[in-house]
């Protein structure tokens, strides 16, 4: 996949079909588009292009925004070129973007990419105001001389997958269920900093995580069982998240204990998958009353890692 930093920049070599959105998580739904897109340009005989936005347009109208995300662009990057399409187009999104009306969008899209498809969510907008909607964008079919697909929701248990519901139950650390939806569980990448080593005084030694990304969506302040590639071997451990209260901790921080891994970790960077969440983040009234539920979340979590090897026997 090549990744193109604008529309201008693109040097169509044959026709393409494109589709446009955030794609923030390029979750089940998501995946279902690209199929869509690969069939349709191999049909064609054209390049599958996505185009997407860096910063997401409801941060660049409001940095002050509480929207968390499910992706950096660098982790959107890599999951959309697990999806095998041609070219993603990360369009910047600034003033001059935001000022064109949909119509100078689509005529852009046909100039630069050569664009003979584009896939459009049944309640996708985009241009100025919002003005772009399906059946604005098949008016103009005859006009410039390309094809619109209409985009259907995915559904799940009655549910539409999108990342706004994705978001929600990571919200309320239903982390597997946000794994149903994504068709992987959820990843935050962090490098590993310096703590106040009481973890390893208790026998758990961790691994402090630092998230750069002020928009990067943190699940909620718990314990949960995760996993992580460390020298090419999977690891499992348990992430506390939270201000620690049984110490009076003031800062909320992220914490993993991996089980039967020893190793200097400072400084790496490490990709994080949750799994399960193990439970709220309490308050002990002494160290040992601590220690003794981490022993009784460690044993929990082992039976939980048995369960899955066992599953995929």
């Amino acid at each position: 996949m090549k990744r193109i930093q604008n529309l201008e920049a693109y040097q169509p070599q044959k026709p393409t079909a494109v589709t446009i959105g955030s794609f923030d998580g390029v979750h089940l739904g998501h995946q279902k588009v690209l199929h869509d897109l690969k069939i349709i340009a191999k049909d064609n005989d054209a390049r599958a292009v996505v185009i997407s936005f860096e910063p997401h347009p409801r941060i660049f109208f409001n940095p002050e925004t509480d929207l968390r995300l499910l992706t950096t662009s660098d982790e959107k990057t890599a999951l959309l070129s697990q999806q095998n399409i041609d070219d993603l187009i990360l369009q910047k999104f600034d003033a001059d973007f935001a000022s064109q009306d949909a119509e100078t969008f689509v005529k852009k899209m046909l100039e630069n990419l050569n664009m003979k498809d584009l896939l459009i969510g049944y309640d996708h907008r985009f241009g100025k105001d919002k003005s772009g909607d399906f059946e604005f964008i098949k008016s103009l079919e005859q006009k410039y001389g390309f094809r619109t697909h209409k985009i259907e929701p995915l559904k799940m248990n009655g549910q539409e997958i999108s990342s706004s519901l994705i978001r929600q139950t990571l919200a309320d650390g239903a982390v597997d269920v946000a794994q149903t939806f994504l068709g992987r569980p959820y990843e935050l990448s962090g490098r590993v900093v310096e703590g106040n080593r009481l973890g390893r005084k208790l026998g758990f030694p961790t691994a402090n995580i630092d998230v750069e990304d002020k928009y990067k969506l943190i699940p909620k302040q718990g314990v949960y069982l995760v996993q992580s590639t460390i020298d090419d071997k999977p690891v499992f451990g348990m992430m506390n998240i939270g201000f620690r209260p049984t110490i009076a901790g003031k800062k909320q921080i992220m914490e993993i204990h991996y089980f039967d891994f020893s190793g200097d970790l400072y400084g790496k960077n490490l990709i994080v998958r949750f799994l399960k969440r193990l439970r709220n983040e309490q308050k002990f009234p002494d160290l040992n009353a601590l220690q003794n539920q981490l022993e009784k979340d460690a044993e929990r979590s082992r039976q939980i890692i048995s369960n899955i090897f066992r599953g995929n026997k």
